[in-house]
Formats: structure tokens, sequence, C-alpha cells
């Protein structure tokens, strides 16, 4: 699997999408190690994905042994320092938000390709032996010349008592969606005219292996130019990395990211989908196991603003470390 620079994806992703040839993308957090094949060539190189009803897998065995999963996460004293140093550039005025991300060492008796089959998500994707994704986040769709973008922020363990109330209400939350959409709706302005929130802070339901989640998104929408496939690298580029998982604005936010999390984060929160001749999906690489040895990694993290609580912060690090396999 040949992985290009980022002047390659650009350059592949325009051409192809020209010619209307079928593609696979995914693209790293830092645009250093993208990769584009033809779509049907993706299974050869070891990749597997599922979008909705979009698949290319063939003939895989279940393993439906009783699923386990513990997770240990950074010590809270590791957090807080990182937090600190996000609140602090926060304060002085350098960010509005900020996503702060961890990588928490977990153990299963699932493999990599098991929990793709296995876990329950609307985007999903298998580098064997590499990484497994089970994103429940969009990232852009592109149908006909309209392009959508939903991006994701607040989430509540459902069991708590008036827990929808409770996200839809929260100060922090509602700041934190705010400055999301305001910077999809600036980002889309690059791409696209006549750009619009279609629906504001609706809620999304997900199960997981124990408990269920609730977490809010917004739509963002735009028209295109009537020759937007061939620009489809040139688009993406403008876009990211995605607004949700790095914070605003953005150019500032990505240097306080780089001095303030412990690790790379490599392809997670990067970006993957497919172009099908005509359309395109995409989603957020959220949710996202990678093997490190013989070992896994769980990477996860959410967003701080100048309203944000250490202690619950870290919780929900912890929190959207799971599998949605019940």
């Amino acid at each position: 699997m040949r992985k290009l620079n980022s002047k390659g994806f650009i350059d592949k992703m325009n051409q192809w999408g020209g010619e209307a040839r079928p593609f696979i993308f995914i693209i790293d957090f830092e645009m250093k190690n993208p990769v584009v094949l033809p779509l049907e060539e993706a299974a050869a190189n070891g990749i597997y994905f599922t979008f909705d009803n979009q698949n290319n897998i063939s003939n895989q065995v279940i393993n439906n042994n009783k699923f386990t999963f513990s997770k240990f996460p950074v010590d809270y004293s590791v957090f807080k320092k990182s937090f600190y140093q996000v609140l602090y550039e926060i304060k002085r005025g350098n960010s509005f938000l900020t996503n702060l991300t961890f990588p928490t060492p977990v153990s299963t008796n699932l493999t990599l390709e098991e929990i793709f089959h296995r876990s329950e998500a609307p985007y999903k994707l298998l580098l064997k032996d590499l990484f497994v994704v089970f994103s429940p986040e969009s990232f852009i769709e592109i149908h006909d010349q309209k392009i959508s973008s939903y991006p994701m922020k607040g989430t509540i363990d459902a069991s708590i008592k008036n827990a929808e109330s409770k996200i839809l209400n929260d100060l922090k939350e509602t700041a934190e969606h705010h400055t999301i959409v305001d910077m999809i709706r600036s980002d889309l302005s690059v791409v696209s005219t006549n750009v619009k929130v279609e629906r504001f802070r609706f809620l999304n339901t997900i199960k997981t292996h124990d408990k269920t989640l609730l977490q809010v998104s917004s739509e963002v929408t735009g028209e295109l130019p009537v020759n937007f496939r061939n620009h489809l690298g040139d688009i993406f580029s403008k876009l990211l990395p995605a607004g949700s998982i790095c914070g605003a604005p953005k150019k500032r936010t990505l240097e306080i990211i780089s001095k303030s999390e412990i690790y790379k984060r490599g392809y997670y929160t990067g970006v993957f989908g497919i172009f099908d001749g005509k359309d395109l999906c995409s989603a957020v690489m959220i949710r996202y196991i990678e093997k490190s040895g013989q070992n896994f990694l769980f990477k996860s993290g959410g967003g701080i603003t100048c309203f944000s609580n250490p202690e619950k912060e870290y919780q929900e690090l912890i929190d959207k470390v799971y599998v949605p396999i019940h």
C-alpha cells in the first residue's frame, strides 16, 4: 500500500474525481501519510470499510465469544498537566476551544478484525493488523452539488437522570458546540456558497458494550460549483483537519495541541471516505484502536473551553473508550 504526500493525495483525488473513477481515501491527522486507492483494490491491500449500506466485506467469520474489554487510562495527574497547559492558552486568548486527546492502553479477547466485524457503527474502517475505527461521526458528504457536514460535540451517559436536558442546557457544552458549528460554517464557506445550518444540536444515541451514550450533532450545508468533482482533493485540503477534533481558531489551536498532547495522533482524528464515481461520503476517525507491538491503544479525548472542569473532562476521555458491541 503506497502512501502519498499531501500534494499527491490532492492531485490523485482531483484526477480520479474528474474521471468519475471510484476510490477510497484515508488521510492521517497531520496529512503526512495519506492513502488514495482505486476502490476495487482496497481489500487486496488489507483495507475494509463500511459506510452505512456500502462495504467491501465478504466471507467474514464472526467470533461470537463473550466480549471482554478492560481499559487503563492515563493517570489523572498526567491528564491534569496537559489540561492546564491548554487552559492557560485559552485564558491568554490563543484558543476558544482545544480538543485534547490521550492514548489509553486496552485489553480485549478480540482481534482488530473481529472488533471490526462485531462493532456497530455507521462508519467503520479496518487496516489489517494496524488499526480499526468504528466512528459515529460523519465528516462531509457530497450528493450532486450539495456538501454537508455533521459536527459532533457533547457527550453524556444516557443513564444519568434528565441526561437529554442536562447535555442540551449545559453552558460549557453549548459554548463548545457553537464554536465548532461556527468553524464548520467558515470552513464550508471557503469551498461552497449558500452555507447554512440546517439542524442545530440534535441528539444521537450510541449503544456500547457497557452503557448507552447521547451525543450532540448539527448539520451544516453548502452548494458546490458544477465542476466540483475535478477538485475533490482541493476541497479536502482546505477543510482538513476536521474542526471538531482540533478546535478554534484552527491554526493556533493545532500548535497548542502539538505542545500539550503526550503522543502523536497518527491516523486517529484523520478522515476516511469513499467516492463512488458520483457522490462522496467520509467520516472522522474517532473511536479508534491501534495495534502497538503486541498491545492495543485506544485514542480518545474531548474539547476544552474556559468553562471546562478537569475531572469532568477526564471522565469524558474515559467514557469514550468503548466498543459498540452489545
